[in-house]
């Protein structure tokens, strides 16, 4: 007998979730187009060949895969071991990849630099767990068409903003760029074919340490004289002097000789958030934090690449990066791309409920012999002056129905009796 639950790693949302999630959405909707970003729809599913093209990093190992239409058995049999064979279509695992081809499918259409917001579903098979889930919402913004550090400055500070509507002051964003990664690893002297696996190991550090970061390379069987050089940097000494975020602290941050263009690039990203958020007395100018040792794990980041912080939790809200050579892949030729993901699922959990600043959401209560023509009435005129309301016939237990009502968002309530004169009915306020 089938389960009446959802799926694994997928939820219901009762009326009062659903509305608290359209409120969240709501707030970064505004706040995305006041920043000048306009909003699009791409379709839930994409070719399987795009959406195993080898860009999308891990997230392809997690795609769900469609079956072709019309395979006999005979087909699924012969196909067992090649999934591209058994699938056309797949669901999206993020929102970028769609993107890309909607940039290369549209670009006729669209303004030299383009500014988009894409907000809805993706899915991962993930293994569920707390905070992860099969099914959630990724809420987008993406700059194309601009190679300076202009558009990361847009992005994160479109980002910084929409959190601060949404009442999650004192966010920062950890920032780090692929090329002075790539740069680091090679002066420590690891070969080009390590280096993924050696990422993926540095992409840890949060979690083992030095120690056992540099244990772990030793295990993978990394070039030995490079562990070596990394782990001396890694136990280097540190001036306890603090810097704000700038040359200084990214210089300082990196190993000696770090490319003055790749050190450039992030120096202005800083003068331009700064710009943009003048910092009250006594708070760091500039709300970004230079971290050498960010990976992020998408294998189509080419350049700046970072994640939002907030100090009430110890895990990131959201991030993105630059991503280039995406979708040159569709078009045959460079176009330059920056995107910003907000962790929706993640942020709607610490957003402060709020009572609306709006119209009242009325529960009209009336007895069983009012005739269904007052009764219409009475509701039409609560929703002409503004209200939201909902009729309910009165229970044995008005306590309990109006516990229910106030669950559900409702803020005030109404009696209403056979004959009553819409004017003289009394809103009164729950709880």
């Amino acid at each position: 007998m089938a389960t009446v639950n959802p799926p694994r790693g997928m939820r219901d949302f009762l009326p009062a979730d659903k509305a608290r999630r359209e409120r969240v959405l709501a707030v970064i909707r505004e706040r995305y187009r006041a920043h000048g970003f306009d909003e699009i729809e791409t379709p839930v599913v994409e070719e399987y060949g795009r959406l195993h093209a080898g860009i999308g990093g891990d997230n392809e190992k997690l795609s769900y895969n469609l079956l072709r239409r019309g395979l006999d058995a005979e087909a699924i049999r012969a196909g067992a071991d090649d999934p591209a064979a058994l699938s056309d279509l797949g669901l999206r695992y993020d929102l970028t990849v769609p993107l890309a081809r909607f940039y290369a499918s549209n670009r006729g259409q669209l303004p030299g630099v383009f500014r988009s917001i894409q907000i809805g579903p993706v899915w991962r098979a993930e293994r569920p767990q707390k905070g992860r889930y099969r099914q959630f919402v990724q809420c987008d913004i993406d700059i194309i068409g601009d190679d300076s550090a202009r558009a990361e400055a847009e992005l994160i500070v479109a980002s910084l903003d929409t959190v601060d509507a949404l009442g999650l002051e004192g966010g920062t964003v950890r920032v780090n760029d692929r090329r002075a990664l790539e740069w680091m690893l090679d002066s420590f002297g690891f070969g080009d074919d390590e280096r993924p696996g050696v990422l993926i190991t540095i992409d840890k550090l949060d979690k083992l340490g030095p120690d056992g970061i540099v244990a772990e390379l030793r295990e993978r069987g990394a070039t030995s004289t490079a562990v070596d050089a990394f782990e001396m940097f890694l136990r280097r000494p540190q001036t306890t002097i603090y810097h704000p975020y700038g040359e200084a602290q990214i210089r300082r941050a990196l190993p000696e000789g770090a490319p003055d263009e790749i050190v450039a690039h992030l120096v202005g990203l800083g003068e331009a958030v700064a710009a943009a958020r003048p910092a009250a007395e006594g708070i760091d100018p500039v709300p970004l934090a230079f971290d050498p040792f960010l990976v992020r794990g998408m294998g189509y980041y080419t350049g700046t690449i970072f994640e939002l912080a907030h100090p009430s939790v110890g895990y990131s809200l959201g991030g993105g990066g630059r991503y280039d050579g995406m979708i040159g892949r569709f078009l045959g030729q460079q176009v330059p791309a920056v995107g910003f993901s907000i962790g929706f699922e993640r942020i709607v959990d610490l957003v402060a409920e709020r009572e609306d600043a709006g119209a009242a959401a009325v529960v009209l209560v009336h007895d069983a012999d009012v005739p269904t023509p007052e009764l219409l009435a009475h509701k039409a005129a609560l929703i002409a002056d503004g209200a939201r309301v909902r009729v309910e016939k009165r229970p044995k237990n008005l306590k309990t129905l109006l516990e229910r009502a106030a669950a559900d968002g409702y803020t005030a309530f109404a009696a209403v009796r056979a004959g009553d004169d819409p004017s003289a009915i009394e809103v009164k306020p729950l709880g």
